[in-house]
Order: structure tokens, then sequence, then C-alpha cells
């Protein structure tokens, strides 16, 4: 390891891949590569560093701790090189790149349709991968090297860590439009007599509906807990549920008379939608240009069409 000499580095590359998808099929149709020919790299990877890098464990491969000590340094060093022996401009029509792109399906729903659209019209060879963990999580992928960027509702950013705002959001309530057909809305006092529906990736954490809803002395009853934003719609049609949740999400439903869709009866506070990534894709031409892509179609949601939740 103390020369360069004789190092191939498009195993680097292989081992990025590996890192990211812990799978060596996964690897492999990401790189476009064969799958035997993965896993020699791995072999040739192996050699090299002196240490297995993925390995047997619950539910499939994992990473060696050595493998994960790696994934920060090798995005940097990645990042680099492609900065200096690429193109000295970045060419969408014709450049070939793969984008680790982390959202909740709350994201993938009011932004990925449009940056998909203008992804395939711009850069047909660029791909995209997209993942979801937690808040904490998508902040520590950033932050290792993990991932290109994430979208989300990010409290902390480590140093190193970027952020760009993409939008202002707001809550909203939906409940059947057959249970308030009288007033079309909830007062606090039918707000909390009601069972709610949470979404919530962690159900035993506090989100800020409960917390308001605590300083006026309350509590929720909370009948269903999901992690998944785009699903909590269908769940309160035939039901007295109320779900309360962020404005875009429920686009689908303003326009549909079988739900109602109000404003709390209490305050709010509107939260911030961002966009993060790390300072060492900062001089990355392709990266800043996707970066532009994301706020562009956070942009352009608000004037377009309402996406369907509906199959």
């Amino acid at each position: 390891m103390n020369s360069l000499r004789g190092i191939d580095l498009n195993l680097l590359v292989v081992l990025e891949a590996l890192l990211a998808e812990r799978h060596i099929s996964r690897a492999a149709l990401r790189l476009h590569l064969s799958q035997p020919a993965v896993s020699h790299a791995l072999g040739r990877l192996r050699q090299l560093l002196d240490d297995p890098i993925l390995v047997r464990g619950k539910g499939g491969l994992v990473l060696s701790a050595r493998a994960h000590e790696l994934s920060g340094p090798l995005a940097e060093a990645l990042s680099q090189v492609r900065i200096l022996l690429g193109p000295s401009g970045f060419q969408p029509a014709t450049a070939r790149r793969s984008f680790r792109l982390a959202m909740s399906d709350y994201g993938a729903l009011v932004v990925l349709p449009r940056l998909l659209r203008a992804l395939r019209k711009a850069a047909p060879n660029i791909d995209l991968v997209v993942s979801q963990a937690s808040r904490e999580g998508m902040t520590a992928q950033v932050a290792d090297g993990e991932i290109d960027m994430a979208l989300g509702v990010f409290s902390y950013q480590p140093e190193g860590v970027q952020s760009a705002e993409l939008f202002r959001e707001s809550y909203a309530c939906a409940v059947d439009a057959a249970t308030v057909r009288d007033t079309g809305r909830l007062d606090q006092v039918a707000y909390l007599a009601r069972s709610h529906v949470l979404v919530a990736t962690h159900s035993e954490r506090m989100d800020a509906i409960d917390a308001a809803v605590a300083r006026l002395g309350g509590r929720r009853k909370i009948a269903c807990v999901v992690p998944h934003w785009s699903v909590a719609p269908a769940l309160i049609g035939g039901t007295n549920l109320v779900l309360t949740t962020a404005r875009r999400s429920l686009s689908a439903l303003e326009e549909d008379s079988r739900y109602a869709i109000f404003e709390p009866p209490f305050a709010l506070e509107d939260f911030t939608f961002s966009m993060i990534w790390h300072e060492r894709t900062e001089a990355d031409p392709a990266h800043a240009w996707l970066r532009e892509r994301v706020l562009a179609a956070a942009a352009s949601q608000e004037s377009e069409e309402p996406i369907s939740l509906r199959g």
C-alpha cells in the first residue's frame, strides 16, 4: 500500500459500489458489469486491503469494521479524482454517472417525479439510486460519504455538511368528509376526541404535532402508526380517524369530495424541507448540476398538477 504503482483505480469504483450496495449482484447491476467480474474485483480488493470488506451477517452481507472506516475517505478521494480526470465542464447530455440519494417517501412524492423527468430529458445516462433512512441516519450517511445527498427535515448538521432550503411546508388535517358534513372541519375538542393516524419512523418519539397538543394540555389517541407518508391518506377513508400531516402530501385529495382538508385547530409552526450534501462534493461540477436540478424540481412542484396517490 506504500506505492500506487500497479493499483487499478477502477477497483476503487467497484469498492464504492460494494460499500453502498453491500451486495455483489446489486453492485454489478449498478456498475453495468457481470457478477463474476465484480466477484473477481472483490477478491483483488480483499488482497489489496488485507480485509474481507463484506462478511456474512444476519440477513446477508455486512461491512467489515475496516470497510466502514473506508467509506468517508473513499468518497472524498473518488470525488477529487473525478474532478481531476473529468472534463473541464460537465456535459449532462453525454455524462454517465450514478448518484445516491436518500429521502422519505414524502420527499419522493413531492420532488422525485419532477427531478427524474428533468434528468431523463437533459441527462439520460445519469442514474439515481434512492434509499430511505431516519433523519439522523441520512445525515450520518452524507457525512460518511455513503450517499451523495439527502432530502428531508434536518435539525442537526455535522461539520462539513452543507444545506439548502427547498421549500417551507405547513401542516393540514384530513378526515373522511362524511364525518364532518355540517362543519367541514374539527375544533380542538372534536379533534382530541377522535383517534388519529401518526406518520413516524420511530413511533416512540413525540413529533411536533404531539408536542403542540401537549402544550394545550391534551393528548392524541393514536390508532395507527405508519412509517410512510404516502399511504396515510388512504387510511382515513370510511373511518372517523384524523390525519395531521404535511400539506403537500395531501395535494391529491384536495379535489376529492370524499375527504375534508382543513387547517389544524391549534397553532403548528411551519417547517423547512432541505437538501444536504458534504462539502467534499462542492467542486464537483456534476454534483453541483444535480443540486441545481433538485432545487428546480422543488420550486416547480407547486405549479404543477398534484400527483395522484391512487393507482
